[in-house]
């Protein structure tokens, strides 16, 4: 038996989608759970990457390496969560009141067409507002949530740090 063949090693492979955000997290959180990093791809018209990993098959720890890599996984897919109610709740209110202002504007509409002056300019006024209120709702709304959920995201990050710490010392060991 010569050398070459001792050497031999065979690698697991793993693709992780990911927002172009979270890449640089991904490539240097996945480090510590064995995995190295092989490049990512970028898919058109997104703000998505495939970011491509390849780790020895017969890695010690490999359980406890895995169990963290789940935490790992999890913590980030709830960073992503959190980021997405950030203008979720916000989006629904702005197109709530925009939709009832564009309901008042057409109920107007109908009363102007009947002859109904005074009931068309009562029910105008709220619309038009309805469609100016929105902008001013939806950023107020917005700075609220990411103000509610910025110490849950740091939290997770400090849990996300804390596993890929556990890795390491994994790794290392």
């Amino acid at each position: 038996m010569t050398n070459q063949e001792n050497s031999f090693v065979g690698f697991e492979y793993m693709e992780v989608p990911a927002k172009r955000s979270m890449e640089s997290l991904y490539v240097d959180s996945y480090r510590n759970f064995g995995w190295e990093y092989e490049g990512s791809s970028e898919q058109e018209n997104s703000d998505h990457v495939t970011v491509k990993f390849k780790r020895n098959r017969k890695i010690r720890n490999k359980a406890e390496l895995s169990r963290l890599q789940r935490q790992f996984e999890s913590c980030t897919h709830e960073i992503e969560a959190l980021e997405r109610s950030r203008t979720t709740t916000a989006t629904i209110a702005a197109f709530s009141i925009g939709l009832v202002g564009t309901a008042l504007l057409g109920c107007s509409m109908f009363s102007y067409l009947n002859g109904m002056l005074p009931l068309m300019v009562i029910l105008a006024v709220p619309g038009f507002l309805g469609w100016i209120i929105p902008c001013f709702c939806y950023k107020k709304l917005q700075r609220t949530k990411a103000a509610q959920i910025a110490p849950i995201i740091e939290q997770k990050n400090d849990e996300i740090y804390a596993v890929c710490e556990q890795g390491c010392r994994l790794l290392t060991a």
